[in-house]
Order: C-alpha cells, then sequence, then structure tokens
C-alpha cells in the first residue's frame, strides 16, 4: 500500500519489505504518538497511513486506530521498500486501447511491473510510459511512479488506465476513491467458491503469521468488497457431491486492496490456479496437466473489464480485453477435462 492517498490501488509483489520492530513499555498516550516516540524515524503522517494499511502490530496482532490509547508491548512496522533510483525511458512495446492528452489505457502484459521496486527496476509500465508518453505525463505519483493511480499484481494481465495530466490524475484519483470506477476480473480456481455467487466482504491486511502475504483479519486491516460469479465449471467430481477440479469465476471489484481477489477466492475455498503465495494445497492431478500443458506459470488472473467517466471530456469509457494465450489455452485444457 501507499502512504498517497491518490493511490487507492496497491497490488505489488514486494516481498522484501523491512520491519522495523521497537518496545513501548508505558502506554496510555495517542497511539499514533506513542509509536512516533519509539519510531523516531517515522512522522506522524506517516504513521497514520501505516496503521490504515495494516501492517503495524502489537505483540503478533495488527493494530489501528491513531487515536486509540497505545498498550505496552512489542510494535513491528513492516515498512514498503523504498526505490532510491529515478526511473528511466525505456523503449518497451505497450498495447494502447485508448489514449488523449488526458490519459492513456492499456493493457498490461503478465510479467510487468507496474512501477520499479526491488528485483523489478527496469522494464515496468512505468519505463514504458516515460518512453511513450514522453514529457506528457502527470507527476502526481512522484518520481518513481508517474501517472499510476492504480496497480496490478506484476503477474496479473489486464486493462489499466494511467494518467498524463494533472488534471485527469487528480480525477481519476477521486474516481477510485470513491469506487466509482467498473473493474471486472476473469480467474480460474481450484474448486469453486462456495456459495457459487455472492459478496465477499472483510477487512484484509497483513498476516500475522507471515507478513509477507495478505489474510482476512479480524481486526485492523482496510475494509474489501469483491462481488463474484462462477461462470463455468471444469471436471467431473469424482464421487457424489464432491465438487468440480476448477471454475471460471467473474470477479468485480469495488475496493482495490492489495492482493484482494487472491485472497478473497482463497478464503472462499477457492484459490487461483497457479497462485505460488495463496494457493495452499494441490489442485487434481488432471488440472496439473493442464496447468502444465498450457505453460502457465503464475496466477490464473486477468483484468477483464475497466469502465469510467473520463475526468476531463466527461465521456463514457469501456474497455474489455480477453485473456492472454497462457490463460485461454488453460481454460481449453479446463474445459476438454
Amino acid at each position: 500500500m501507499s502512504d498517497d492517498p491518490l493511490i487507492e490501488d496497491f497490488e505489488t509483489d514486494d516481498d522484501d519489505a523491512p520491519v522495523l520492530e521497537a518496545r513501548l513499555e508505558t502506554g496510555g498516550a495517542r497511539l499514533d504518538k506513542a509509536l512516533a516516540n519509539i519510531f523516531p524515524a517515522l512522522s506522524r503522517a506517516r504513521l497514520h497511513a501505516l496503521l490504515a494499511e495494516g501492517v503495524v502490530t502489537r505483540d503478533g496482532l495488527p493494530v489501528s486506530g491513531a487515536s486509540s490509547k497505545a498498550l505496552p508491548g512489542l510494535y513491528a512496522v513492516a515498512m514498503p521498500p523504498i526505490v532510491s533510483a529515478t526511473p528511466q525511458p525505456e523503449a518497451i512495446p505497450l498495447t494502447v486501447l485508448f489514449e488523449d492528452a488526458h490519459l492513456i489505457v492499456i493493457d498490461k502484459p503478465s510479467g510487468m511491473a507496474v512501477h520499479p521496486a526491488p528485483g523489478s527496476e527496469t522494464g515496468t509500465l512505468v519505463n514504458a510510459l516515460l518512453h511513450h508518453c514522453a514529457t506528457s505525463l502527470s507527476g502526481i505519483g512522484g518520481v518513481a511512479r508517474p501517472g499510476i493511480v492504480h496497480r496490478l499484481d506484476k503477474h496479473t494481465s489486464g486493462v489499466m488506465v494511467a494518467a498524463k495530466s494533472d488534471t485527469a490524475h487528480a480525477g481519476l484519483s477521486a474516481l477510485f476513491a470513491a469506487h466509482d470506477i467498473e473493474r471486472t476480473y476473469i480467474a480460474l480456481t481450484r474448486g469453486t467458491p462456495l456459495p457459487e455467487k455472492g459478496r465477499i466482504m472483510s477487512n484484509l491486511g497483513r498476516s500475522t503469521g507471515d507478513r509477507k502475504k495478505m489474510a482476512v483479519l479480524k481486526f485492523g486491516g482496510r475494509e474489501a468488497i469483491t462481488d463474484y460469479e462462477v461462470d463455468q465449471v471444469f471436471g467431473a467430481p469424482g464421487k457424489p457431491g464432491a465438487p468440480p477440479m476448477a471454475a471460471r469465476v467473474s470477479c468485480t471489484l469495488h475496493t482495490g486492496r492489495t492482493h484482494q481477489i487472491r485472497v478473497h477466492m482463497a478464503s472462499r475455498g477457492a484459490p487461483l490456479l497457479g497462485d505460488p503465495v495463496y494457493g495452499s494445497g494441490s489442485p487434481a492431478n488432471p488440472v496439473k496437466a493442464a496447468i502444465a500443458a498450457a505453460g502457465l506459470t503464475r496466477q490464473a488472473l486477468h483484468a477483464a473489464i475497466l469502465g469510467f467517466i473520463h475526468p476531463v471530456t466527461g465521456e463514457t469509457l469501456r474497455f474489455e480485453t480477453p485473456p492472454p494465450d497462457d490463460m485461454k489455452a488453460l481454460e481449453d485444457n479446463l474445459a476438454a477435462l
């Protein structure tokens, strides 16, 4: 997640975030003030953002509410890595779906990180946009993420919008903050979520067991809402009453939290196929063979639809792209089970 209030989504693969730890011996003060005392390198504004993101824990449990009373204990803050280098323009081909003076909509391929981060310092969407848009790119996002108003995981493909003007950046950010954006993803899952249609509402934050993962939390974190519906099931169950081997699921986001769809589908017993982080358990052997034959080496997730009102012209825009070859091949293989 980000301390930039204009960026609502934070889909990232930063797995090496440092963790700061300090012990608070005496409680009673406001939480943000107490944390600022034991973490002098962090401002209270920065701590407010980190608390809201659910990355602060006390004795292993998430804490939030900057104005709440602090309790004694061992506090830990999972800090996002700092990218110090200024990204450079790179002549990377882009699939452009729409472009005008204010914004650009692209179909991001799997394997392309949105912005530079440890392990993905070059070859990112930002590098490509800096070359493609030259000097016409919103600077609100800062030197490391110019024009970026939302994100996809590095290995998630699909439709994204970036701002070329500051006016468009502010307008798009307001749409995302108000959840006034149409966003539908296609996911291929192990088994099927139960029930097969519904809404998942939960709080998402850093897992207390593994700080590199996100999790559904009882306390802390941020509200996350996903509507989902099973479009098709694959593979006859091996015994009466057993679920199908796999499914194609449409997921519509009403919020944009880190790994939201991946965590929500896993919480319903249907992790995404190919997901190395949340795909606990193993798919049936025929599904394994289908994945191998398709050459899928990532989570089977594609941002298929993005719709919004142009923040400058007022035009209604809606973009839809099919899943890329690896997901299409996997879906064909699953249909043949």
